[in-house]
């Protein structure tokens, strides 16, 4: 009987200290689709990721058999297009 008294005050503090935080709703994911990617495949391309010694980059496999590093298909396809003006708000 006296275990019990002692031990369930133990047990109610201990469950006072773990409380359950309702789920917060996740933020929208904000981003904008790899312009060079997204050029791949609007030319019926397929991406195909390559991993060289400096990282990881796509090279776009044409429906001509061409293989050509995606970016490389963006500028040869977009010369006036420079890199910084991508964006439309500017930033």
């Amino acid at each position: 009987m006296k275990f019990t008294w002692i031990a369930l005050p133990g047990v109610l503090l201990l469950s006072a200290c773990s409380s359950s935080q309702p789920n917060a709703p996740r933020p929208p994911r904000i981003g904008m689709p790899n312009p060079a990617a997204v050029y791949c495949e609007q030319q019926g391309g397929t991406l195909m990721p390559v991993q060289p010694p400096q990282g990881v980059r796509s090279d776009c496999k044409l429906p001509n058999g061409e293989i050509i590093d995606e970016w490389t298909l963006w500028r040869r396809e977009h010369p006036d297009t420079k890199s910084d003006n991508l964006r439309s708000d500017g930033i």
